[in-house]
Order: C-alpha cells, then sequence, then structure tokens
C-alpha cells in the first residue's frame, strides 16, 4: 500500500471553506438573535487532547519504523500504523478547516468587543483559532512521521539503479565479445 503525502492546497482550501462557513454563520447569529458562536471549552479540550494522541501515536509509529530491525524490542501493529497515518491526515486537514472557523468568528466579533458576550466570544475563538492551528501542525508532522524509509527491497531505487547498470556493462560486455568472435 502507498500513501501519498497531503498536498499543501488541501490546507489552504480547508482553512477557506472555514472562513467561510465561520463567517456565515456569524452573519446567522446576527440575523437571528441565536448564541450560535464561540467554542465551548470543552472542544478546546477535547481538540487539544486530540492533537497530543495523534502526537505520541505517531512518535511510536517512527521509532519503531526508524529501528534497526535485529534491535526493535517492540512490535507495532500494520492496521496501527496506518490508522496513525490516516488520523494525521484527517487531523490536519480538520484543523485548518476549524482554524479558519474559528478565525471568522474571531475577526466579525473584534468590532463588537464593547459587549460582554462578544468579549467572552472573541477570547474563545482566538484560543480555539491557536489550538487548531496547532493541531494542524501535529496533523502534517504527524504524517510526515508515518513515512516509511525506503527499504532495500526489489523496488528500492538503489537496487533498480544497480540492475540497470549490471544489465547495461553485460549488454556492452556482450557486444564487445561478439565482435571480437
Amino acid at each position: 500500500m502507498s500513501a501519498r503525502r497531503t498536498a499543501w492546497w488541501y490546507y489552504v482550501i480547508a482553512a477557506l471553506l472555514g472562513l467561510l462557513l465561520g463567517a456565515m454563520l456569524f452573519k446567522t447569529d446576527e440575523i437571528t438573535r441565536l448564541s450560535l458562536i464561540g467554542a465551548p471549552w470543552f472542544v478546546s479540550f477535547v481538540l487539544v487532547l486530540l492533537g497530543v494522541v495523534v502526537l505520541v501515536l505517531a512518535l511510536q509509529v517512527h521509532q519503531y519504523a526508524i529501528t534497526d530491525p535485529t534491535k526493535r524490542k517492540s512490535w507495532v501493529d500494520p492496521t496501527k500504523a496506518v490508522y496513525t497515518l490516516m488520523l494525521s491526515k484527517a487531523l490536519g486537514v480538520a484543523g485548518a478547516m476549524l482554524a479558519g472557523w474559528y478565525l471568522a468568528q474571531l475577526l466579525l466579533c473584534l468590532p463588537h468587543w464593547g459587549a460582554r458576550y462578544y468579549q467572552s466570544v472573541v477570547i474563545q475563538c482566538g484560543i480555539a483559532t491557536v489550538i487548531c492551528i496547532a493541531d494542524m501542525i501535529v496533523g502534517i508532522i504527524g504524517e510526515w512521521l508515518c513515512q516509511l524509509p525506503p527499504s532495500e527491497g526489489p523496488d528500492d531505487p538503489k537496487i533498480k539503479t544497480a540492475k540497470r547498470r549490471e544489465r547495461r556493462r553485460k549488454a556492452i560486455a556482450g557486444s564487445v565479445n561478439k565482435r571480437r568472435c
């Protein structure tokens, strides 16, 4: 199985989509007078916890991947490694989108700073934005940590290059031997 790195523009699109949706939520909040904006402290706590868990899992997979096979003291389930990779990818993109979501609410609430309600929303969204950006960075780093080092199997580029050189050398040697005959 071959997994590709998440392209940088996925994060940009997710953040822009989050900005758009956050702005729409703010406008809906203003029109309907419902209290929809802000970030409960529980959400920020869960986002921090999720980032820490993903980082710890990614570090475990990375440690296993870089350790010499003869010196490994523990074993990492391949399914766990794949789940950690997917979790890192999802955390990165979700972190970007949620950062945009909370940043839009924060920016649109700043002009209303005088009202106590908006002051608490700005503080909550500011903290949530920082946490989401940190989660996005943890997701990107976790995805990098889950990369496997190149193996020296038949698909290794060094071995393929060596085989090509050997074939070329044999072909040249074969043509030289034919000329001598």
